[in-house]
């Protein structure tokens, strides 16, 4: 798909267009909707709520190439503030749906990657919350730093300055010394 001429149409108020944008990414935008709110109604509520503002305000989109980095800001945005509308404080995780007692295509029992997962959800609350998103928008998501700093609104620098710092933090948590080659 084309998603310059997907953008333009969506923007003349094509909504098969601007459909079609939002299906080509529906996984990564439930992702990152389900490690803000951490659970599925939650994340669909907010999802929906992205939906509505992509369409009112598609035609404040300057750059066409920028819409999946721009309709993700919206996104974590809608559950900020939906958080904040509920008084709800959940730290920002990916806990993806596990079959139990499976071994996965690597090899790893379920249980084993839940346990792994826990653990790395426990040394990252010992993150600050702008150490602890970082890192998770860049490693659970898989995003680069440009589009993490339009998220949550700043400096590139900034972005990679807590990335790197909680990435010391828990290197010193985990015991590991940071002189190591990995």
């Amino acid at each position: 798909m084309d998603v310059v001429n997907a953008v333009k149409k969506a923007k003349k108020r094509d909504k098969e267009a601007l459909l079609q944008l939002i299906l080509a990414e529906k996984e990564a935008y439930y992702r990152l909707a389900y490690s803000y709110m951490r659970n599925e109604a939650d994340a669909m509520d907010v999802l929906q709520e992205m939906i509505v503002r992509l369409y009112e305000r598609i035609g404040q989109l300057k750059k066409e190439e920028s819409f999946y980095t721009w309709s993700k800001t919206i996104l974590v945005n809608q559950c900020k503030n939906s958080l904040k509308r509920n008084n709800k404080v959940i730290p920002l995780g990916d806990q993806s749906d596990v079959n139990k007692g499976h071994i996965s295509s690597t090899g790893i029992s379920d249980y084993r990657q839940v346990e792994e997962q826990m653990d790395l959800q426990a040394l990252l609350t010992h993150l600050n919350a702008d150490q602890r998103e970082a890192i998770q928008l860049k490693y659970y998501h898989d995003l680069d730093y440009g589009s993490i700093a339009a998220m949550t609104r700043v400096s590139m620098g900034t972005v990679k300055s807590r990335i790197y710092q909680g990435l010391q933090k828990l290197r010193a948590l985990y015991g590991r010394n940071t002189d190591e080659q990995h």
